[in-house]
């Protein structure tokens, strides 16, 4: 990275493409937490699309101001000794249930599109992220910013022209998905949403605070990160919608929806989709990575750390890409309440708006 820091696309780009991964781009997180309640999730996307500005723009200040190089330096600010503890361990785990989730979705697509077997995809991907890992936070920066800009321009085309042939029916009220008890309404499910999401960012967000150029391009890259992610979102809901009936019981449901206009396009999108499943596992990966080797009791080197970590996700990843869609992220987003109360409360006591003893 140059002395002149991280820019403010180049955070922008690396905040999306920290979020956006398998679930988002398949179109499997919009189906579960938002296209579900019809109309209403609309007001779901809304308030996503504004508490991404926010906390995305929290964390980074933080890691900016600490000079963090991992989360844990964020989260024992803002949660103190006891909280801090709970969330640094729910962080460093489910950082691991997202890279797993991440090779899971590759090997659901490439069964999907490819008629592969699922544990091709899942190998390739787990291969090519620990090697990426290797690299450091530098090769994970260039990686996610280099393959953002070809998502959001093949996701917002396919979207569109999905929209226009395929207008969605907002006189359907909800969506018969199964029931998620996890998920009851479309206001809990937009903060479980962001929560879930914030807890696997937050181990790149933090450290990418500290490379930016200056809190302006923090700020601006925030604003310009949350909204990409919100309007991202609220697109692919529009085009699943108009399609319902046909995807919600796939596992790639963009899949389908690219499918609708040639086999040509759909197979350029299933590879630049597995690129940013990529970008997702590799953000996952290392922030787990990270946090395990600065455990110092444990005296483990980066390199057994990384691979040891890709060969048990390769054994849970077996638990299916849906299933960890439905039910892991969801208790998540529970358990990552707690942190973002905390960031709220530190920033406001920071400020001087509050004021309590902890």
């Amino acid at each position: 990275m140059s002395k002149k820091g991280v820019s403010t696309l180049q955070v922008a780009a690396v905040y999306i493409g920290t979020v956006v991964g398998a679930g988002f781009a398949t179109g499997q997180e919009v189906l579960q937490f938002f296209t579900r309640f019809g109309p209403m999730g609309l007001a779901g996307l809304i308030f996503t699309t504004f508490m991404f500005i926010l906390f995305g723009y929290i964390i980074m200040e933080l890691g900016k101001e600490l000079k963090v190089h991992s989360h844990l330096e964020i989260i024992n600010y803002s949660c103190g000794g006891i909280f801090g503890t709970i969330i640094d361990a729910i962080i460093t785990f489910f950082l691991f249930g997202s890279f797993t989730a991440m090779i899971a979705g590759t090997g659901a697509l490439f069964t999907q599109q490819f008629n592969f077997p699922a544990f091709t995809g899942i190998l390739l991907m787990a291969i090519l992220t620990a090697m990426t890992v290797l690299t450091g936070i530098n090769g994970v920066i260039n990686s996610i910013s280099f393959v953002v800009p070809f998502l959001l321009v093949s996701v917002t085309g396919i979207s569109l022209f999905s929209i226009i042939n395929s207008p969605p029916d907002f006189t359907r009220t909800a969506v018969d998905l199964g029931e998620n008890t996890l998920i009851s309404n479309w206001f809990l499910s937009a903060v479980l949403y962001v929560s879930y999401n914030i807890v696997i960012s937050i181990a790149v967000l933090g450290p990418l605070g500290f490379e930016a150029r200056d809190k302006m391009s923090l700020k601006k890259g925030a604003v310009l990160g949350g909204l990409g992610l919100g309007l991202g979102a609220t697109i692919i809901y529009l085009a699943l919608y108009g399609s319902i009936m046909e995807i919600k019981h796939l596992e790639v449901p963009m899949i389908y929806v690219a499918g609708r206009i040639s086999v040509v396009v759909q197979t350029a999108y299933a590879v630049i989709l597995i690129a940013e499943i990529y970008t997702t596992a590799v953000g996952s990966l290392y922030g787990f990575v990270s946090r395990i080797t600065e455990i110092r009791k444990f005296h483990i080197s980066n390199r057994l750390v990384v691979v040891a970590s890709t060969v048990a996700a390769l054994l849970a990843s077996q638990l299916g890409f849906s299933n960890l869609v439905k039910y892991l992220y969801p208790i998540e987003g529970y358990c990552g309440i707690v942190l973002l109360i905390s960031l709220i409360y530190t920033r406001l006591e920071s400020k001087g708006y509050i004021k309590f003893v902890k």
